[in-house]
C-alpha cells in the first residue's frame, strides 16, 4: 500500500489531469437556504459527476498513473458503492479489469451500476466479514492491485480537486470561511484540507458525519484513530467506515478545525431542503456536510460557508421514502 504523503502539489496535478475528463461541478446557491441556516452558503454539487460522485476524482487521479501491462488482473477496490463504481467506471475507460468488494446491503443502484460498467462485484456482510481481507485474497489469486477508498496519496489528491474547484468558483471578492465535507474514511476531509491549502485561503475545514458514527470526531480528541462500535444502523451507507483511514487521518488530525455530526432525520431534512430550493439529488451520505449545519446552525452564524454534496447515488423508492420522511 502507497502510503507517502500526499501534498498540496498533489492536488494541483490532479487538477490538470483530470482537466477535460471530470465534470467541473456546478456551485450553486439558494436564498431560501441562507436564510433557513443564518450564513451565506455555496453547495458544490459533486452529485452531478462522473458515476454520480465526487469519487470519480480519485480514481482516475489514480488509475490513469496505471497501465495494463504492468497489472494484468486488473484492481480491486472495497466499497460502500461510491468508491466501487468510480473504479469501475474509470477501469472501463482506461482497459483495465475490476473487481469491487460491496456489502450485501449497500444500495441495489450502486451494486448495478458497477456490473454494467463491466466490473465483478463481490458482495460481503458487514457484520461478520472484513472487507479489507477479501479484497486482499482476491489481490493474491488473481495478481491484481488494491486500490483502497482513501489509504491512497493520488486517490485523496484527487479527491481534493472537489474542493480546489469550489474556492476558484467562488465569485470575486467572496472568501469561504468554512469548508464543509461528509466523512467516512477521511479521504476528501484530507484532500479537501491539501486543497485549501494549494489555494491559499484561511479557509476553516469541517467534516461532518452521522452521529453514532462519529469515528473521526473520536479519533481526533483521543489522538488516535478509533474504531466505531457498529458498521450498521444509520441511512449514510457511504459514510459507515469502521475506522478513519490511516493516510487521510495523519493529515485530518493536523489540519482538520473540527467535526459536524448529526442524526439521521436531520439527514433527511437536509436532502429534503437540498432536492426544494436546488433541485439536487442527494444519497443520505452525501447530504451529511448540510445536515451538519442544520444540526447547529449558530455554529457559522452570518459566515460564508461551501457545502460539498458529495454524491447522489440513491434507489429510487429510498430517496423518495427520504423526502416524505422529511
Amino acid at each position: 500500500m502507497d502510503l507517502r504523503t500526499p501534498s498540496m502539489a498533489d492536488v494541483r496535478d490532479a487538477q490538470q489531469r483530470l482537466a477535460g475528463i471530470a465534470v467541473r461541478t456546478p456551485l450553486l446557491r439558494a436564498d431560501a437556504l441562507d436564510r433557513r441556516l443564518g450564513l451565506r452558503l455555496y453547495v458544490k454539487a459533486e452529485n452531478l459527476q462522473h458515476s454520480g460522485a465526487f469519487k470519480f476524482r480519485g480514481a482516475y487521479n489514480c488509475l490513469s498513473r496505471l497501465t495494463p501491462a504492468e497489472h494484468p488482473g486488473g484492481v480491486v477496490a472495497y466499497s460502500t458503492g461510491n468508491h466501487g463504481q468510480a473504479i469501475a467506471t474509470v477501469a472501463r475507460m482506461l482497459g483495465l479489469k475490476a473487481t469491487i468488494v460491496m456489502p450485501a446491503d449497500a444500495p441495489r443502484v450502486k451494486i448495478a451500476k458497477a456490473e454494467r460498467q463491466g466490473a465483478e462485484v463481490v458482495t460481503y456482510d458487514r457484520a461478520t466479514q472484513r472487507r479489507e481481507d477479501i479484497a486482499a485474497r482476491i489481490s493474491r489469486e488473481r495478481g491484481a492491485l488494491i486500490v483502497p477508498p482513501g489509504d491512497h496519496p493520488d486517490v485523496i489528491a484527487g479527491q481534493g480537486t472537489a474542493a480546489l474547484e469550489a474556492l476558484q468558483d467562488l465569485p470575486g471578492g467572496v472568501t469561504a470561511d468554512v469548508l464543509a465535507v461528509p466523512c467516512g474514511g477521511g479521504g476528501l476531509a484530507a484532500g479537501t484540507c491539501l486543497a485549501v491549502d494549494a489555494h491559499g485561503t484561511p479557509t476553516a475545514v469541517w467534516a461532518a458525519e452521522p452521529e453514532a458514527f462519529d469515528d473521526t470526531r473520536r479519533s481526533l480528541a483521543a489522538g488516535q484513530r478509533m474504531i466505531n462500535p457498529a458498521l450498521t444502523g444509520s441511512i449514510c451507507d457511504a459514510l459507515l467506515a469502521p475506522t478513519p483511514a490511516e493516510l487521510p487521518f495523519s493529515i485530518n488530525r493536523q489540519k482538520l478545525a473540527g467535526v459536524l455530526t448529526a442524526p439521521d432525520e436531520c439527514v433527511r431534512q437536509a436532502m429534503g431542503l437540498l432536492f426544494d430550493e436546488l433541485r439536487i439529488v442527494a444519497e443520505p451520505g452525501g447530504a451529511m456536510a448540510v445536515a451538519g449545519l442544520l444540526q447547529d446552525p449558530r455554529r457559522f452564524a452570518g459566515r460564508t460557508v461551501v457545502a460539498i454534496v458529495s454524491g447522489g447515488n440513491i434507489d429510487r423508492p429510498a430517496f423518495v421514502d427520504a423526502l416524505q420522511a422529511a
